[in-house]
């Protein structure tokens, strides 16, 4: 591991993100997720100010094309807001890993309320491969960096797919909506180093599919507790076993 990065300032680690963050392979796959997102936006009836808004107050792909397509569909506001809030239960445990390497004796609780509120799947994988370089002085800096790059590259690109939507092949923006899944999949694949990993890796994919097809309800959710359950199983049997 090189040694950490020195920022001169928290500024400096504010743009050291943001530079960060253009550079990332995520940039572009954000860029074209919400060109698609900005199409269904549009579809649906949502003002192009609605969707920049819930971009920075939802920020989370997934979470905002469940929200629009509730919402579009009809459904209670209530609705609407538990689909969106059980789809977000997935990062709490992104936000508990990435704390560890930010916070400091000395942080302050209100300092932790943004990098923590706009953790994302590829927020978290970003931090995670680039703060043990950083200095932890200004590494709460440098996520709130990292955070407004890619905020920025929804954001930009959500109304160029809301303008773009007249003409914009469905076909086509459901492909840019495929790409944050398949970018994640990719990242998740190369990072899978345990058996366990790869075993949740291949039973989600497995599991997802059957699900969704026999029509059953919370069949995100089932995926992740049945195929975690299984490939944790597997592994704690596999190590009794050695």
């Amino acid at each position: 591991m090189s040694a950490p990065r020195t920022f001169p300032s928290a500024t400096t680690a504010f743009f050291g993100g943001i530079r960060s963050a253009a550079t990332s392979v995520f940039f572009p796959v954000i860029g074209g997720t919400y060109i698609g997102i900005g199409a269904l936006a549009h579809d649906f009836g949502f003002s192009s100010w609605w969707l920049a808004l819930s971009s920075i107050l939802v920020w989370a792909a997934p979470a905002q094309v469940i929200l629009i397509s509730a919402l579009g569909a009809g459904s209670a506001l209530f609705e609407a807001a538990l689909a969106v809030s059980l789809s977000a239960i997935r990062l709490l445990p992104m936000v508990i890993a990435l704390l560890p390497l930010i916070r400091r004796p000395d942080t302050r609780l209100r300092d932790l309320l943004l990098p923590t509120h706009f953790t994302s799947v590829s927020m978290w994988v970003e931090s995670l491969r680039l703060l043990p370089t950083q200095s932890r002085e200004y590494r709460i800096a440098f996520c709130n960096g990292l955070s407004v790059g890619f905020l920025t590259a929804a954001t930009s690109c959500g109304f160029v797919g809301y303008y773009l939507a007249a003409g914009l092949p469905p076909l086509l923006a459901g492909a840019l909506l495929f790409l944050t899944p398949m970018s994640f999949l990719m990242s998740t694949a190369r990072n899978a180093q345990m058996l366990v990993d790869r075993l949740a890796l291949v039973f989600g994919l497995l599991l997802g599919p059957t699900l969704s097809l026999l029509d059953v309800g919370l069949d995100i959710m089932w995926t992740g507790v049945v195929g975690g359950t299984v490939a944790y199983a597997v592994h704690r049997l596999r190590e009794a076993a050695e």
